[in-house]
C-alpha cells in the first residue's frame, strides 16, 4: 500500500512497463512528491541504494491528465492501471485490488489542476500526502502465509538487497515460486508468515534485502525466496521482544522494527507501516504461543536452569568427601 514517509511523500512499490507495449513489467519503488510536483521511481527504496543513486524515471504531475483502472485494457496484467501523460501512457501493476484503488486515488488527487492566476502556470493542488491518502483503508500488500496458504505472492527480486539488473525486477511467474511451496502440505502449515524485508548487518552495518520465514519455533532469513538453506535461524526462545524501533529517527529509516535477542539486536525494515506491524504481531504471537502468556526469554532460561537436576561432584580430601 502507498504510505507517507518521514519527508511527507507518498511511497511504495509498483511494477511498471517502462518500454511502452513491451508487456514487460519491472519492480520499482515510487515516490509521489506533491511539494516538488513530481512522480519519480527508483530501482529500490533509495534508503537501500548507494548514496547518490539516480532515479530510473520521473514524471511531472502537470503532465498527467488522468489515472484510471486498466484491467480491461490489459487483461493479462492483474491489478493494472494507466497514467495518461500527453502522448504517452504508462501502465503499472499494483500489488492487489486495494493497492490499485489507493494509487489511482492519490495520483488523481495530486494532479488536480487549479485555475492559475494571471501570468502563472497551472500547478498541482498542493494537498499534503496525508490529505491525499485521506481515510482510505490501508492493507498489507506483501506476501503472507496463513496455515500454509499464500495470500499474496511475493514479487521481490533475488540478490543482495538491490534490484541491480532489470531482469531481477520482473514479476515472478509460477515456475519461480518460493522454495517452501515445494514442501509437503504439513511443512507448509508450519509457516506463519513469509516475505521480504531489509536487514542491517552485524559487522558492516550495511542493509540487505532478505527473505524472512517465521514458523512456530524460529525466524529464519534467506538470500532469496528460492534458497533452500537459511543464512541464519533465530530461535524464538532467544527473542526477548519484537517492537517498533525506538531509534528509527536516528537511523533515518521508515517502517523499522527490532528483535531484541540474547546475543544482539536485529534491525529490520519493512516496505510499509502495515507490514511492519504485521511482522511484529506475527512474531510476538508466535513467541506467546510457544512460551505461554507473560513468560519472557529470561524467565524461560531460568525455568530451564531450575529444571536441570543438580549433579554433585565429590573429591577426596583428608579421607573425607566434600561437595563442590
Amino acid at each position: 500500500m502507498p504510505y507517507v514517509d518521514r519527508q511527507n511523500r507518498i511511497c511504495g512499490f509498483l511494477d511498471i512497463e517502462e518500454n511502452e507495449n513491451s508487456g514487460k513489467f519491472l519492480r520499482r519503488y515510487f515516490i509521489l512528491d506533491t511539494m516538488q510536483g513530481s512522480l519519480v521511481w527508483f530501482m529500490d527504496n533509495p534508503q537501500n541504494l548507494p548514496k547518490g543513486a539516480e532515479m530510473v524515471g520521473s514524471l511531472k504531475l502537470t503532465y498527467i491528465s488522468k489515472v484510471s483502472d486498466a484491467t480491461k485494457l490489459r487483461p493479462k496484467a492483474e491489478f493494472c492501471f494507466v497514467i495518461n501523460a500527453g502522448m504517452r501512457k504508462f501502465y503499472l501493476q499494483a500489488n492487489d485490488q486495494q493497492d490499485l484503488v489507493e494509487w489511482v486515488s492519490v495520483l488523481n488527487n495530486a494532479t488536480k489542476i487549479t485555475v492559475p492566476r494571471s501570468g502563472e502556470s497551472p500547478q498541482p493542488s498542493g494537498e499534503s500526502a496525508l490529505e491525499l491518502l485521506g481515510s482510505l483503508k490501508q492493507v498489507s500488500y506483501k506476501m503472507e502465509i496463513v496455515a500454509g496458504v499464500p495470500i499474496i505472492t511475493a514479487t521481490q527480486e533475488k540478490g543482495e538487497g538491490q534490484i541491480g539488473a532489470e531482469g531481477e525486477g520482473v514479476r515472478k511467474g509460477p515456475p519461480n515460486q518460493p522454495y517452501y511451496l515445494s514442501r509437503t502440505p504439513q511443512e507448509q502449515e508450519q509457516v506463519i508468515k513469509a516475505g521480504y524485508c531489509v536487514k542491517q548487518g552485524a559487522v558492516m552495518k550495511n542493509w540487505k534485502r532478505r527473505y524472512f520465514m517465521l514458523d512456530e519455533n524460529a525466524l529464519s532469513y534467506f538470500k532469496s525466496d528460492l534458497e533452500k538453506e537459511p543464512l541464519r535461524v533465530i530461535q524464538l526462545k532467544e527473542i526477548h521482544k519484537a517492537q517498533e524501533c525506538k531509534q528509527s529517527d536516528l537511523m533515518m529509516r521508515d517502517n523499522l522494527f527490532e528483535l531484541v535477542t540474547t546475543s544482539r539486536t536485529f534491525y529490520i525494515q519493512s516496505d510499509s507501516p502495515e507490514e511492519m506491524h504485521s511482522w511484529i504481531k506475527a512474531i510476538s504471537g508466535a513467541i506467546v504461543a510457544q512460551r505461554g502468556p507473560g513468560r519472557s526469554a529470561a524467565t524461560m532460561r531460568q525455568t530451564r536452569r531450575l529444571s536441570i537436576p543438580c549433579v554433585q561432584r565429590y573429591t577426596l580430601r583428608s579421607d573425607e568427601y566434600s561437595t563442590e
